[in-house]
Order: structure tokens, then C-alpha cells, then sequence
């Protein structure tokens, strides 16, 4: 294991089979039906129902070329009933040759009215004798690519089939305790399933063959998991000890308590960084929830005890609010951070570099500049990532490399729903802060087509007449910076002559450093009421009097996106609202994802149903890279297996370590990161 792909196949076909991820034997096993015909049954013509597949057997009466109203060959099916029409619209001449008049054959399609009576459009046709026996088993149609015919790749998987080894991987005390059929019988089901099976369990793949397969492979998912975990335990990371010194210095200085959700995380950090293995930790929290804080809590216990800080955030607009909101709590402390960013003048990086190589900065904050290798660490020991989804698996890992064995806490404002957590965060350790600072007022959320615009503006103009300040946030527009940008300039233009007794500041991607800072620094000083922006303000923008936020054309953004951006507003005691415009007509998603947002101001809940909607990969982001993406199980569906795998992979580690070998061997033997880990 694994088993090689035959010598006799070609290079062609090996080709489009790499095309579907089948390198080998085995990946010929997993690649499992997408659906079936039932060959198994011939129904008489007279019987047939429109809108059923099924399969009949008869002589071709008649054969013709049509050209009107395009060009078709439609030929007349005769049994002891009567007669079925079938049209095809894209023939060859070996199909003719197959139809010709007097032919026997079976036709397997679904039957539909037309207008001479019942026809088939391009059904499946293959030659039929007097005595042809029916197939035994429902036929699979398999995933396929241009150019690799399903006879062929069934003839592979026949073959592949007959010639590896399909033992169990699961020790048989678990597979008496969750009686799940074996191995070898749930795959030779699923590729020959019988004519009497439940095709709706089948195709919903709630079939007790389907459960196995979906078991065993979240099973190799949470084994490879525990694995990374183990072997990080097992590295060497400084003992940060818990001195108080800073960190009890900036509790006292805070205007505020730390809630109790605070408390709680700020104690399973402060615990994880005194120990001698690299901390991995998840910080996850709602927007608003109070993140920052406690990153620069853990940044000042590296720092009480001698080593460097870097804390990355993944747009400069982000990591710059960082910078200011640290650099005002630590300063007081004798702690000047250094601020990296690809937009820096070559003299100023060049400098922060210089202090960052020193040591004579122990907190270095900015974008995805401080992976460069010219960054040069002095003493690293923890590593910050604030919106941890949006860096590559390898990005952040570079980091890894700038000290021995940095303790890493990564930051997300996008709640990860616990089925997700489980299955794909489960190298990880997950701190939850779920309970939003006191003082904080709910945000009311409204939907306004863009019809009614002039009573939007109405509402703006009386917020800031008001002495309060209001977000302008542009749409995405086919994710294009320069369109993006060309709309935020005419919005802007728009929005000053419609407010011409308003200050109208406007910031986007494109803005250099020093003027983004500038108009974000006129808008907390309130000299700005109205800003118009592009999504750069999704995340990290804290001003407590604005209390207005209107998103343009919000059925073009994602549930994340809306509810990060409704976050920015309601931090203050003002009442608060976010105007979601939107033009008709919506899209059945649109539609879903704005009754969503109107629904629901749980990041949680959003989270949840946003996963519902789209499904995984999007939720997870860019980690998706660096973890095995599951092909049968479904996290919304399979909550239920996955608990039941993540337990299992604990036990077979320690109760059957050779077996759980030999299952991620079975599973993973194309990803060698999670093989080996």
C-alpha cells in the first residue's frame, strides 16, 4: 500500500485520471459514484411515466435525419406496447449505424411528453439480442474529465477492485461497538450496489456503506490532526512565567474591567505560555468582543520575561490600528513598539528592521512585511495573528522560523461553528470569548432597496447634524481593486455635493499610508462625519461616535463581511443602525444571506448558517491550504461522526497505535505533511 497504477495504462489516461486526484489503486477505490442507473429492469413503453428514468428494450422502426428546427436524428423504439420516440441532437455516425432500422437495442432515459408522444432525449443506448441478460447490480456513473470515457474508468476501478487489499484499518473491538459494515463490503456496495437497495439512502449517502466510508475518512482527518498536536507538544518553546509586572500595570491603567469571558481566555494564555512547548491557540470572539486586549496581555508576558513580540495583522489598515491602540496602552509602560509595513519608506524599514535585528524593540507590529527573510528577529518567543484565516498555512509558518519555537495565538473576529472547529481546527487549542464589553448597544439592522436612496441620505444627514458620524461603505465590484476604487471616487464625488454642510472624508486600499492615517485620524476627531470607504474598514476601525453604517449594494458581500462591517458601528451609548441598500432583483443566495444578516447579530449563529449556505471552504479561508479537505463527509450533515472520530483518534493512538498507522497510511498516503506528522 499504496498500489502503484498499472504499468499498461497510458500516459494520456494517467493524465486525466491525476486530473481527478487518482494517483494510485487505491484513489481508484475512493473514487466512488456520483450517482446510478438501474439496468437492472425493462419496463414496457406503454408503461412508461414522464419525468422517471428507466429502461426499455424494443426494434428501431424508423430512423431519420431532421433539420428542422436544427439538425437531429430522431428514431421511432417499437415493443409488444407500442412506440417511443428518441431525439438526439448531437450524434455520430457509429450512433447512426447503432439506430439503423431493424436494430434491437435498450434505451435508458427519462421519459418525457413530446409532441408526436412519449420520447427520450439522448438517452443511453447499447445493442440488445434476443436473450441479453439485465444487469445484476445498479450501474455507478462516475466523476469524470473530458476525454476519459466511464467504460474506461469503470474498467479501472473493476481492476482495482479485484487486486488490493481491503482489510479493515479499524481494530474490531471499535467496529463491534459502532457496528458499522466492514471496510471491503461498503466499498464493493458503492461501486456495485444491488437492485432491491434504497436508492434514496444511496444518493443522500445516509446508507450505513456511505457512513463507513464518511467515518473512516474524518477518522484519518482527526488521527493526522492528533498527530501535529502530539508532535508539537514534544518541541522546546521558552517558559514565559507569569511575573505581573506589565501585565498588572496595564489592568490598572485600562479605563475598563476585563469582562469575564476575558478573564477566562486571559487565563488559559497566560497558563499555555508558561509552559515548555509551543502554545497553538485560537482566539476566537465576536467583533467587539475585546481581542486586542488580551493579545497585548500575552504580548506582555513575553516581554516581562525578556523576548520579542510580533503581532501581524493581514491589511495595513488593521495592522495600523493595532499599532496606535497598542502603542497608546504600552507606551506609558516603557514600551515602544515598531511598526513594519510594505508601504514604509525604504529609510523607515530599513530602521525598524535595524531595531527589530537589535532587540531594541520587543514588540514589532505590521502586515505580512514582518514574514520577509530580511526581518530579522533578536530573540522571538511569541508570534500574533490577528484574522488568522487570511494568511497561507505557509505564511505563517515563516514566522515559525524567526525564533527557536515561538508560542503562536491566532486571532479570529469570524466565528468558527463547533462542527468546523472539530474538524478542521482540531491541531489547535480554541479559546472562545463569547460575551461582548458592557455598554455596548445592539445595532439595528434594516433592509432598504435602493429605490428609496433619498431617504438613506435623509437619515445620514440628520445623524451628523446630530453631532454623531456615519460609515459610507462602498460595494465589491468582480473583486477589481481599480473598479472598487473608481466607485468609492464617484460615491464620494456624490456624497459631497448631497452633503454640502458635511465634512465627507473618503479612504480605501489604494490611499498611501500617511493619508489614510490622516482621514482616519480627522474621523475619530469627529472633523470628519461622514466616511466614505471601500471594505478596507472591515475589521479593526474603533470609533465610539459613529453610529451610522450604510452598505451599498450589500447583496454583493458575504455574511462575514456584512457582520464584520455592521461591528464597526454600535461601540459607543448611541443608539445605532446599519442600512443595508440593495437592488433588485435578488438572487435566491442574495436574498438568503440578507434575510440572514436582518435575522441575526450572533456571530455564532451567522457563522453557522453562512457554513449552511456555502459550505466549508470559504468559512475556512486560506488554512484550507494546510489541512486534508474531507471529499465524502459533510461537517453540517456528519456533526454526529465527527464527535464520535474525534474521540476514537484518541483512543486508537493510545490503544492501537500500529492500527492507526495503517489507516492514515490508507487515507494519506498522497499527503505525506499529515503521513508523517
Amino acid at each position: 500500500m499504496p498500489l502503484a497504477l498499472p504499468a499498461t495504462i497510458q500516459k494520456a489516461t494517467l493524465s486525466k485520471l491525476a486530473k481527478l486526484g487518482i494517483h494510485n489503486r487505491f484513489d481508484l477505490i475512493l473514487h466512488l459514484p456520483l450517482r446510478y442507473e438501474d439496468e437492472t429492469q425493462l419496463v414496457r413503453i406503454d408503461d412508461l411515466l414522464p419525468g422517471i428514468d428507466s429502461q426499455v428494450e424494443g426494434e428501431i422502426i424508423h430512423a431519420e435525419v431532421a433539420f428542422r428546427p436544427r439538425r437531429s436524428l430522431i428514431c421511432q423504439l417499437k415493443d409488444d406496447s407500442g412506440i417511443l420516440f428518441l431525439r438526439f441532437l448531437n450524434f455520430y455516425p457509429s450512433q447512426q449505424k447503432q439506430l439503423a432500422i431493424g436494430k434491437r437495442i435498450r434505451a435508458l432515459g427519462e421519459a418525457r411528453e413530446g409532441y408526436f408522444g412519449m420520447e427520450m432525449v439522448h438517452p443511453k443506448c447499447r445493442s440488445a439480442g434476443e436473450n441479453t441478460p439485465l444487469k445484476q447490480a445498479l450501474t455507478p456513473v462516475y466523476p469524470t474529465t473530458a476525454g476519459l470515457p466511464q467504460a474506461t474508468l469503470s474498467k479501472h476501478i473493476r481492476s482495482a477492485l479485484n487486486d488490493v487489499e481491503l482489510s479493515d484499518t479499524l481494530p474490531a473491538p471499535l467496529i463491534a461497538r459502532l457496528k458499522f459494515p466492514s471496510f471491503a463490503d461498503s466499498v464493493k456496495l458503492l461501486h456495485n450496489p444491488p437492485p432491491d437497495i434504497d436508492a434514496a439512502a444511496l444518493l443522500q449517502r445516509s446508507h450505513p456503506a456511505w457512513y463507513r466510508i464518511k467515518f473512516d475518512e474524518l477518522l484519518a482527518q482527526q488521527l493526522s490532526m492528533r498527530l501535529h498536536y502530539r508532535k508539537r507538544r514534544k518541541l522546546s518553546a521558552p517558559q514565559f512565567t507569569s511575573h505581573g509586572h506589565y501585565t498588572g500595570a496595564l489592568l490598572k491603567a485600562l479605563p475598563f474591567a476585563l469582562t469575564g469571558a476575558q478573564q477566562k481566555v486571559w487565563r488559559e494564555i497566560s497558563h499555555d505560555l508558561t509552559q515548555a512547548h509551543p502554545m497553538q491557540r485560537l482566539l476566537q470572539g465576536d467583533v467587539g468582543c475585546g481581542k486586542t486586549v488580551v493579545a497585548a496581555l500575552a504580548a506582555l508576558q513575553a516581554i516581562e520575561n525578556g523576548y520579542q513580540v510580533a503581532f501581524m495583522a493581514p491589511t495595513e489598515i488593521l495592522a495600523e490600528q493595532h499599532f496606535l491602540k497598542l502603542r497608546d496602552w504600552l507606551e506609558p509602560l516603557g514600551i515602544s513598539p515598531a511598526w513594519l509595513s510594505g508601504s514604509l519608506k525604504k529609510k523607515d524599514k530599513l530602521a525598524a528592521i535595524e531595531r527589530i535585528a537589535s532587540g531594541d524593540t520587543l514588540l514589532a507590529i505590521g502586515t505580512h512585511a514582518l514574514f520577509q527573510s530580511q526581518v530579522e528577529f533578536h530573540k522571538l518567543g511569541l508570534v500574533l495573528v490577528d484574522e488568522q484565516h487570511k494568511f497561507g498555512v505557509q505564511q505563517r509558518l515563516a514566522m515559525r522560523g524567526k525564533g527557536v519555537e515561538p508560542h503562536q495565538l491566532m486571532m479570529s473576529a469570524t466565528p468558527i461553528p463547533r462542527t468546523l472547529a472539530m474538524s478542521y481546527f482540531a491541531d489547535l487549542d480554541v479559546s472562545v470569548i463569547n460575551e461582548l464589553p458592557p455598554g455596548r448597544t445592539p445595532v439595528v439592522t434594516k433592509l432598504v432597496s435602493d429605490a428609496r436612496r433619498d431617504e438613506v441620505f435623509e437619515r445620514v444627514r440628520n445623524a451628523c447634524l446630530e453631532g454623531r458620524q456615519a460609515y459610507w461603505v462602498c460595494p465589491l465590484i468582480d473583486e477589481s481593486e481599480t473598479l472598487q476604487l473608481q466607485t468609492a471616487l464617484e460615491t464620494y464625488a456624490t456624497l459631497k455635493e448631497t452633503f454640502p454642510d458635511l465634512n465627507v472624508g473618503l479612504v480605501h486600499g489604494k490611499l498611501g499610508n500617511a493619508d489614510k492615517a490622516s482621514v482616519m485620524a480627522a474621523f475619530k476627531a469627529n472633523e470628519v462625519q461622514l466616511l466614505v470607504a471601500t471594505t478596507v474598514i472591515e475589521v479593526g476601525v474603533d470609533v465610539p461616535n459613529a453610529s451610522m453604517m450604510v452598505i451599498d449594494h450589500a447583496e454583493r458581500m458575504g455574511l462575514s463581511q456584512l457582520h464584520q462591517l455592521r461591528g464597526r458601528v454600535g461601540r459607543g451609548a448611541a443608539h445605532s443602525l446599519c442600512v443595508l441598500l440593495f437592488q433588485t432583483p435578488l438572487s435566491e443566495l442574495a436574498r438568503a444571506r440578507l434575510k440572514i444578516i436582518f435575522e441575526n447579530t450572533d456571530g455564532f449563529e451567522i457563522a453557522q448558517q453562512d457554513m449552511q449556505l456555502r459550505g466549508p471552504g470559504e468559512l475556512l479561508g486560506a488554512r484550507q491550504s494546510g489541512v486534508p479537505m474531507l471529499r465524502f463527509a459533510d461537517v453540517n450533515e456528519d456533526a454526529a461522526l465527527i464527535e464520535i472520530a474525534r474521540n476514537m483518534a484518541d483512543e486508537m493512538l493510545r490503544d492501537f497505535p500500529d492500527t492507526a498507522r495503517a489507516h492514515l497510511q490508507r487515507w494519506m498516503a498522497n499527503k505525506p505533511d499529515y503521513l508523517h506528522a
